[in-house]
């Protein structure tokens, strides 16, 4: 038996237990859990896999580390998106490990990560339209699945196989909704939709799981992760060619930014409420949006401004102005019994809110050309760190103190696994992509990928982790993969 079968059989039996058929991705996962679910792996954008059975700063130091490059696999020739990641899925396949891209030529591709092979292939039509730098057409956001902006449960950050504390809903659409309701600005209404696949009888057993899609022309799809099927028409969300990013599923809720003005749409937030069948906007120049436990959506600004916006109507509630433009997204963090916010500011300098009340609890100072890259996590000692580009800071009742900066290239991605800081400097030119692999406490540089990578990485693109893996998908349409590799 290899070691790909064990990996699989015991995955099945944490997950079921007895015959509950399902898949586990259906439920929220944990971020103890090894899902990887859409940009920046969660709700609260942390780009944070607490838990991981063979990545640890202890296996990764040192020369004979088994941390290597695994596989590639050529999936076409068009820019791939940040990958999305689910493990322990059970389906009429089987027992799998998935890994899920979007390219700019309108395609989904989803691969059995364990085996390197592609399962299926889901294109949906280009639309024409003008294209350019700033407006480059195609699919732009990455795929997603559908989560929830819960905390995790305690016992889900400590490797178990607890969700995140929230309950499953549905996604864009149940049964029957029929058609949705578009400001006149925007669209036509899309055609009702037709009867969702039923889940087993007494509301007792799975629903479908999905990964959620915006096309090219705007349209907001779920399909089958199972088989890159389409039960239901597709939802008017979009206006054609928009620049869409940061494409969340969350409690039910479809939200999207755009950016650019392509395509006619105006910069922005948007959400679509399969409930009011409504979609709302929310207008301004978004640097980025995360979801806050509570259920409020946070976004911030190129004016400076970072706002709590209402997760149905988009209506602001509360805002906080850092006196210049931000330049990353906010990061929710969970901290005793607060939620916390962290986002960056064009100087590099971090802001740290209370999430409640959108008060400074901390400012650092500034730290030029560090990159885009974001993310928290907390090490084993309890103490939260958050980075930002190449800089890790630490936060503490004192306030912010710098913990580390790595050297080298600025970095555009980031992934937190058990400790151990991957950074992504996503290359220019003739200069490649490069991963490299830091302790997270101390800044020590672990593990770099050399000149394996032979393609810079698209913007949109980015790193994702999970299962003992760390993923990215660069320009050419190559799906890079590195990891302690299992037997076949």
């Amino acid at each position: 038996m290899t070691h790909v079968m064990v990996r699989r059989i015991l995955r099945a039996a944490a997950v079921t237990g007895c015959i509950l058929l399902a898949s586990a991705s259906a439920l929220p996962q944990g971020r103890g859990g090894a899902d990887w679910a859409t940009t920046g792996a969660d709700a609260h954008r942390s780009s944070w896999v607490r838990t991981d059975p063979k990545i640890s700063v202890a296996s990764m130091s040192g020369d004979k580390t088994g941390f290597q490059f695994m596989w590639k696999k050529k999936l076409g020739s068009a820019p791939l998106s940040q990958p999305s990641l689910t493990e322990r899925y059970i389906g009429y396949r089987g027992f799998r490990s998935y890994a899920f891209l979007g390219d700019a030529a309108n395609n989904v591709f989803a691969l059995d990560s364990d085996l390197a092979r592609v399962e299926w292939t889901k294109k949906f039509p280009i639309q024409a339209g003008a294209r350019s730098g700033a407006c480059p057409g195609g699919m732009t956001a990455s795929v997603t699945q559908r989560l929830s902006a819960a905390f995790p449960t305690a016992n889900a950050g400590r490797g178990g196989f607890g969700g995140r504390g929230g309950p499953a809903k549905s996604g864009v659409g149940a049964a029957g909704e029929g058609a949705i309701t578009i400001p006149a600005a925007n669209a036509a209404p899309a055609p009702a939709r037709g009867p969702a696949p039923a889940g087993f009888p007494g509301g007792r057993g799975r629903m479908p799981s999905y990964l959620t899609v915006v096309s090219s022309d705007g349209a907001l799809h779920d399909i089958y992760i199972s088989n890159g099927e389409e039960p239901n028409p597709p939802i008017r969300f979009l206006p054609a060619n928009a620049n869409a990013s940061d494409l969340t599923q969350v409690d039910g809720m479809a939200y999207a930014l755009t950016s650019g003005n392509c395509g006619g749409a105006a910069d922005g937030v948007w959400a679509y409420d399969p409930e009011s069948k409504n979609v709302a906007g929310w207008k301004g120049d978004a640097a980025g949006v995360a979801f806050g436990p509570d259920g409020s959506v946070y976004v911030t600004t190129a004016a400076g401004d970072l706002l709590a916006l209402d997760a149905k109507t988009l209506a602001k509630k509360a805002s906080y102005s850092a006196g210049q433009a931000f330049s990353s997204a906010p990061v929710v963090m969970e901290r005793g019994d607060k939620a916390l916010l962290a986002a960056a500011t064009k100087d590099g300098a971090i802001h740290v809110l209370d999430a409640a009340s959108l008060t400074k609890i901390a400012v650092s100072g500034p730290d030029s050309g560090a990159g885009s890259a974001m993310a928290s996590w907390q090490d084993s000692a309890g103490g939260q760190w958050i980075l930002h580009g190449n800089t890790a800071w630490k936060l503490s009742d004192a306030g912010l103190q710098k913990g580390w900066t790595a050297d080298g290239n600025a970095s555009s991605s980031a992934a937190v696994v058990n400790g151990v800081v991957f950074l992504l400097d996503p290359g220019a030119g003739s200069r490649h992509a490069a991963l490299r692999a830091f302790d997270g406490t101390s800044g020590k540089q672990l593990w770099s990928s050399g000149q394996t990578i032979t393609a810079s990485v698209a913007p949109g693109g980015g790193l994702a982790a999970g299962g003992s893996a760390v993923y990215l998908g660069t320009q050419d349409g190559t799906l890079w993969v590195f990891g302690f590799p299992i037997e076949h």
